[in-house]
């Protein structure tokens, strides 16, 4: 495993990370999900990535369950907060003063941890003003049960805003959690710019675009049986988009490509996010430990630049780049 720093801060987090979304407390049982976060931990995976919203919390519980006993020096706990949970009360979302603070208790209970290493606001809230909600960022850190502070799907514009707000305040802002992917690269032109002037990491989710990236889906073709494009539970409404035979016809001449450099599919699409300087890791996730196994040998690769033109070559009329796409309620 290779480590790198996230943002202009002092904390390394493994190249690869181990989320679960879409994983645990909802798509596999509790053995599955405990033997996948053994697996990431055996093959030196040490950032773990989760939110409170996922499978209505039951995804925090059950990574804290799997975690318990670690040392927990010798990994990094990351969750977030904006969604509804719960009975959904007026009060139960968002990023005011009252849901991040409880949020935050409620998910350090769950995880089993008396501190988080990274919290992140899930998405921007326009409802509430930017100063109320970094204030309650900036108060979780100043009572130790926060070190870092982070967002996700935030623009290039808002991540600007924020980072002013917690260097007044005097907190570490450190990253962002985008979607990126070959096909998906709508950071690229602003958030990414913007971050790097603002210290500011990429933590990414969706490498390998819900799977599509893998080559297992084919033009023309039904989906395979079990596979996440059946699942309703699993993301079948996130990987829809990707279904079109225009898309998979271009994904399938990332084959030869990734032979040509001695990897699968899957790995190609990781270590392509890893090219980027701004990328901090990239987010995995797994319902069965050799998915962890096979993703993990993305870390440390090189990709020549002949690779990554003929990468851009195949896939030049499916990318989407549109910074306007970026993910905002």
């Amino acid at each position: 495993m290779e480590f790198r720093r996230l943002g202009r801060s002092g904390l390394n987090v493994s190249e690869i990370s181990y989320g679960n979304w879409l994983t645990h407390g909802s798509q596999v049982e509790e053995d599955a999900a405990q033997a996948c976060v053994k697996a990431a931990l055996d093959a030196g995976i040490t950032t773990f990535d989760t939110a409170d919203v996922y499978a209505n919390t039951a995804a925090e519980s059950v990574l804290g369950r799997a975690l318990k006993g670690q040392r927990r020096a010798g990994y990094e706990l990351f969750t977030k907060v904006f969604w509804p949970t719960g009975p959904k009360g007026p009060n139960d979302q968002g990023l005011g003063r009252k849901h991040i603070i409880e949020s935050a208790n409620a998910s350090l209970q769950r995880l089993g941890t008396d501190y988080l290493d990274l919290y992140q606001a899930h998405r921007y809230d326009r409802t509430v003003p930017l100063e109320e909600t970094m204030l309650a960022f900036a108060d979780l850190v100043r009572q130790g049960k926060v070190l870092y502070i982070g967002v996700s799907e935030w623009t290039g514009e808002q991540i600007t805003r924020g980072a002013a707000l917690a260097r007044d305040l005097n907190v570490p802002f450190i990253s962002n959690q985008p979607q990126y992917s070959m096909l998906w690269r709508v950071i690229e032109e602003q958030v990414v710019p913007a971050s790097e002037r603002e210290g500011v990491s990429q933590i990414v989710w969706s490498p390998i675009a819900q799977g599509v990236l893998t080559g297992k889906y084919q033009p023309g073709a039904a989906p395979p049986a079990g596979s996440r494009a059946t699942d309703e539970s699993g993301g079948k409404n996130m990987i829809s988009r990707w279904l079109r035979d225009d898309v998979l016809t271009a994904v399938q001449a990332l084959k030869p490509l990734a032979e040509q450099a001695g990897l699968s599919q899957a790995q190609l699409a990781v270590a392509w996010v890893l090219q980027n300087p701004n990328v901090a890791s990239a987010i995995i996730g797994a319902s069965r430990p050799e998915q962890v196994h096979e993703n993990v040998k993305a870390a440390g690769v090189k990709l020549e630049d002949d690779l990554l033109a003929a990468i851009d070559a195949a896939l030049a009329d499916v990318i989407e780049r549109d910074p306007r796409q970026t993910i905002t309620p």
